[in-house]
């Protein structure tokens, strides 16, 4: 076999796939190094396996509220293993399709863990190859602090391999993961309870989508403990215990959960071969074009430390190639206002700055906010709290930040990210005909600015 290409990404997950991808349709020789299984961590342990679970618990939440909507239908329980086979034929359909196609654009797969040997050379299990152009695109991996008793716990990997269902968990940590595997286990019928270090659930989001989510979870009946800095895990008698640097103890858990962030996978590259440049952290830095500090090597995705996001890499992805292969030396990826979603119950949607981040411009900033308990809850004795917020700036009120957690909003919210992203201002919000009745229409029909607290 022929050792050099065109280009070789380490990494078969969502960047590396497209980088290589892109690269071949513009008729260059591409491989793909990956040590594990194509697709990374979407496809195997995150995404893809998480949204499928959310699904499952929507509909169990769906069958609660069934009566109080004259619905004769009712919960008798969790088939777990029938849920997780469902699951993991959807992955394997989806890894399936990813193996022939990889094979049918002629891009070369090759299995195992890839160290740098130099700028232009990585080997694998004895083989080197070599290529114009390298690009890192390993991802990351859970972080487990090294607290005593950590190994008591699991991590989101450890949550995709559970066969039976928690009875009693303890999530550790508010953020993403965190609050979403909490709002999956508790709509499927565990007994939750969600500690972390930071005084509210996702923290880094503006305090209207923390403070709606922290009040959905409450109602759902997860308890919380914040901030709440562990020091330790104990088995005991009555189960896993959870304790804090100060001594306070949770017990009695089944199962504890670490999703305390992600680290990216780059201390096994070899990367001083290549001169390289490393952070402490794990972070390889880049700069507007994914270049790292060695000319013809490239990273992208988690180990940028830049929004770790799947469509984040992707785009990244077929930019880079189309700058190196198809004669488009600007193509890069613009890194503002990338939309977010978390998958809570109901979910968060995000694009853009803060209130904070606004004011922190120093530019005039008006704001408008509204809650409520959407229709779909309007026969129900309790449902959760919608809440939407617009952050504008300047004199033409230009839309630089929308928050907003409820049903739909994950979905409503590409639409709007297109319009901030073209610089709409709230005129042209208002300028839109709403659509009605739906929890969309909120955001063209807002009135009072929010008074400064």
């Amino acid at each position: 076999m022929d050792t050099h290409f065109d280009l070789i990404a380490v990494g078969g997950g969502s960047g590396g796939l497209a980088v290589a991808e892109k690269a071949a349709a513009h008729g260059k020789r591409a491989a793909v190094i990956e040590r594990h299984k194509l697709g990374g961590t979407c496809v195997n342990v995150g995404c893809v396996p998480k949204k499928i679970m959310w699904f499952a618990a929507n509909v169990a939440q769906d069958a609660r509220h069934a009566a109080e909507m004259g619905i004769k239908a009712s919960l008798d329980g969790v088939d777990w293993r029938a849920l997780v086979e469902g699951r993991e034929g959807v992955i394997a359909g989806i890894l399936d399709y990813w193996n022939g196609y990889v094979a049918g654009e002629g891009i070369t797969q090759i299995q195992g863990d890839a160290r740098f040997v130099d700028a232009r050379t990585v080997e694998v299990d004895g083989t080197r190859y070599t290529a114009d152009h390298i690009v890192i695109a390993t991802g990351g991996r859970p972080i487990v602090p090294p607290v005593p008793g950590a190994e008591l716990g699991i991590t989101s990997d450890g949550f995709f391999a559970l066969t039976e269902q928690p009875r009693r968990i303890c999530v550790i940590g508010g953020g993403y993961i965190g609050v979403e595997l909490a709002g999956v286990l508790r709509a499927l019928g565990s007994e939750v309870t969600v500690v972390a270090l930071e005084s509210r659930v996702l923290e880094t989001f503006d305090p209207l989508v923390s403070e709606t989510v922290t009040y959905n979870m409450a109602l759902d009946g997860i308890e919380m403990h914040l901030p709440f800095a562990v020091g330790s895990l104990e088995r005991r008698d009555d189960g896993i215990a959870v304790l804090s640097r100060e001594g306070a103890a949770l017990t009695g858990f089944d199962t504890v959960l670490w999703a305390v962030g992600r680290r990216p996978n780059t201390d096994g590259l070899n990367l001083d071969a290549a001169g390289v440049e490393l952070l402490p952290n794990g972070v390889i830095p880049t700069d507007a074009f994914q270049n790292t500090s060695v000319a013809g090597v490239y990273a992208i995705g988690d180990v940028t430390g830049r929004a770790p996001l799947t469509p984040v890499a992707i785009a990244a992805g077929r930019r880079l190639a189309d700058r190196l292969f198809n004669d488009q030396p600007n193509r890069r990826l613009d890194y503002e206002n990338i939309p977010t979603v978390v998958f809570a119950h109901p979910p968060v949607g995000s694009v853009g700055l803060t209130e904070a981040q606004a004011r922190a411009t120093g530019e005039p900033v008006t704001v408008y906010q509204t809650q409520f308990q959407p229709m779909r809850y309007a026969l129900n004795r309790k449902g959760p709290r919608t809440a939407m917020k617009l952050v504008c700036v300047g004199d033409n009120e230009r839309v630089v930040g929308i928050h907003m957690v409820g049903d739909g909003v994950d979905e409503m919210l590409q639409g709007f990210a297109v319009a901030v992203k073209l610089g709409a201002t709230k005129a042209d919000f208002d300028n839109t005909v709403a659509i009605h009745p739906v929890s969309a229409e909120e955001l063209v029909t807002l009135k009072e600015p929010h008074p400064d607290e």
